[in-house]
């Protein structure tokens, strides 16, 4: 057998343990001196441990000790790559066994420290406090935004909590406090009939900028029958006529009329009309029911607003009505080419395309509105501006008192800029109230009925107590709160918004990587969320894994690759978030499979040694 030398730098010697025991001491000293800083922080008792850990992991990572890492394992000591939970400890033991490879050297010892297995139990009673008990199989728990169909569907939300969900989401931003309190009792009664703990959190929308509606041309939906290859029909196109609008979601496409004369409908009746290129067409009546009725027809038909239905051989009825709307028809939206001018105004209702002279010169740019008008006091020229998830972005060059004109930079192919789109604006420190009047509704409803809160937007410590001031206002101090993490500023004051928050008894934190990446660039979301996990972890605070996981599966009922192995990688969080989508119990199911295959081999960003299958490879030869 031939022996390798084994390298110089790996070879044991008295100058490099006390190079390595010196610099340990000094970090060991920083380290405690920082720790003692706690006292100058109102925090709750639940974290008053977890505060002064924090402060020493800060006060460790403003050291680059990457070469002392190197010297560490060289030696075969712990390299302090895990020491986030319990940092005074773990700095500790390794300048303790380096005194003792150190003749003359006497042990230092400091005064209280989160020992190795209290950071761990810390970190898990707090999960405990904020999500309730866990499930002997998962420790990791699932959370689902629940769909406005969860306020009409005890089933759906019973097969939801039967599949896994740990946590109910309730988007604020959408429906309405009557639809959120029947998905609450959905949630508690299926929680009841499970036997497991199911928790509600409330997501308050916080100051999002939005773009306006874009009125563009009256709405028509197409009517398409499925033909073969050879163009031949082989299924008609269905459409649903209806009288009251909370009968419209009976299809994807519906036709709302007047209702005398849809109660006069039968089945078999013809009904004609001009489509709205003046075509004759025929609509067959095929199925009636309490709130509308099926019709067929077999030739493609555009159906718009204002139009008539004539029915044929009325025999005493009425014999035609207007259309009053249509359901279903193509989402309005702006196209957007790299170089065009965006010109975004304070009007949120009148957005609409660029208008063209007959050469095909711009005449007038696209107009979009922005739900927060009062944003454009803060917006400087040459900013950068970011719509609908970073699909489209510019710069902006001219800023007037209502309009912030954008030249387009990014639009791949020719993007469509569509209404309620997120904006983003990465370099603009906007002066806004983290809770606007519709999220004090919220709040209060959600001190109320729900377990937990969620704070959007969050950049500041004033952020965090502006909410405790109204929580104490409503007396519900004890409620949860989770910071989500999804601006730059945010980001960068996430210690200050960790030890502001642990005057709280419930603290979580989510990380919100759509926004978050936006801000701060695609490139860099891996590295934000790994540091946002690690000082989470160092202050012993659960962390909420979000945004696309396992998306496209929810969506389609297909994961992709990549997907796995984010979801995969979410299992270092304390509770990974799905959206809604018509897939998501498939969603929870892998999910739950893919997190608890995952318990096995990591924790945090240990890998576990369990028996390992590949391993048995029978003799050696």
């Amino acid at each position: 057998m031939t022996v390798i030398a084994e390298p110089a730098a790996a070879v044991l010697n008295a100058d490099s343990i006390k190079s390595a025991y010196r610099e340990a001491a000094t970090l060991r000293n920083k380290v405690q001196q920082a720790q003692q800083g706690v006292e100058g922080f109102t925090v709750h008792p639940s974290y008053a441990q977890s505060a002064a850990n924090l402060l020493g992991y800060l006060a460790l990572r403003r050291n680059d000790i990457r070469a002392l890492q190197r010297q560490l394992a060289n030696l075969g000591v712990s390299s302090l790559g895990r020491c986030e939970a319990n940092v005074m400890a773990s700095v500790e033991r390794v300048t303790e066994v380096l005194r003792q490879l150190t003749p003359g050297r006497r042990p230092q010892r400091s005064g209280s420290m989160v020992s190795a297995g209290d950071g761990e139990a810390l970190l898990h009673a707090h999960t405990a406090a904020l999500f309730g008990s866990d499930t002997p199989e998962r420790g990791v728990r699932i959370m689902v935004t629940m769909p406005s169909e969860a306020a009409t569907s005890y089933a759906l939300v019973e097969s939801l909590v039967k599949a896994g969900m740990d946590c109910q989401r309730i988007n604020c931003a959408h429906d309405s406090p009557a639809a959120w309190l029947k998905m609450i009792k959905h949630a508690r009664r299926a929680a009841r009939a499970q036997g497991r703990p199911c928790s509600v959190m409330m997501d308050l929308a916080g100051p999002k900028l939005r773009t306006g509606q874009i009125d563009q041309k009256p709405e028509v939906i197409r009517l398409k029958p499925q033909r073969d290859d050879l163009g031949r029909v082989v299924a008609p196109a269905k459409v649903w006529l209806y009288a009251q609008a909370r009968a419209a979601s009976k299809a994807e496409q519906g036709i709302r009329v007047a209702g005398p004369w849809l109660g006069a409908l039968k089945v078999g009746d013809e009904v004609r009309l001009r489509d709205a290129r003046g075509s004759k067409r025929r609509l067959v009546i095929t199925a009636v029911g309490k709130t509308g009725c099926w019709a067929e027809v077999h030739k493609t038909t555009y159906v718009t607003q204002g139009q008539r239905l004539k029915l044929k051989r009325a025999k005493g009825r009425s014999a035609n009505t207007p259309v009053l709307s249509v359901v279903g028809a193509k989402e309005k939206s702006i196209k957007l080419h790299e170089g065009d001018m965006l010109v975004l105004t304070q009007d949120i209702e009148t957005g609409r395309p660029a208008t063209l002279d007959t050469r095909g010169n711009v005449k007038t740019p696209a107009t979009v509105g922005c739900t927060l008008g009062p944003a454009f006091q803060d917006i400087r020229a040459g900013e950068p501006i970011w719509f609908d998830d970073g699909k489209i972005g510019g710069v902006i060059e001219v800023v007037e008192a209502d309009a912030l004109h954008i030249r387009i930079c990014h639009a791949p192919a020719g993007a469509k800029l569509k209404s309620d789109k997120g904006i983003n604006l990465p370099d603009t420190e906007l002066k806004l109230d983290a809770l606007s009047p519709e999220d004090l509704q919220a709040l209060q409803f959600a001190c109320k009925h729900a377990d937990v809160v969620q704070m959007s937007f969050v950049n500041t410590a004033a952020d965090i107590n502006d909410l405790i001031r109204h929580l104490q206002r409503l007396d519900a101090q004890d409620i949860g709160v989770v910071l989500k993490i999804e601006t730059r500023r945010g980001f960068e004051n996430l210690a200050q918004l960790l030890l502001a928050g642990m005057q709280l008894p419930r603290l979580g934190v989510m990380i919100a990587r759509g926004d978050l990446a936006i801000e701060n660039g695609f490139e860099r979301t891996a590295e934000l969320q790994e540091q946002i996990l690690h000082l989470c972890e160092a202050a012993h605070v659960p962390v909420i894994w979000a945004t696309q996981v396992l998306e496209t599966l929810a969506k389609t009922g297909s994961p992709s690759r990549a997907e796995i192995t984010d979801a995969a990688t979410g299992g270092r969080a304390e509770c990974v978030m799905l959206n809604k989508g018509p897939h998501i119990l498939k969603a929870i199911g892998t999910l739950d499979d893919v997190i608890g295959r995952m318990q096995g081999h990591r924790s945090k960003k240990v890998d576990l040694m369990r028996k390992l299958r590949l391993a048995e490879i029978g003799e050696w030869s």
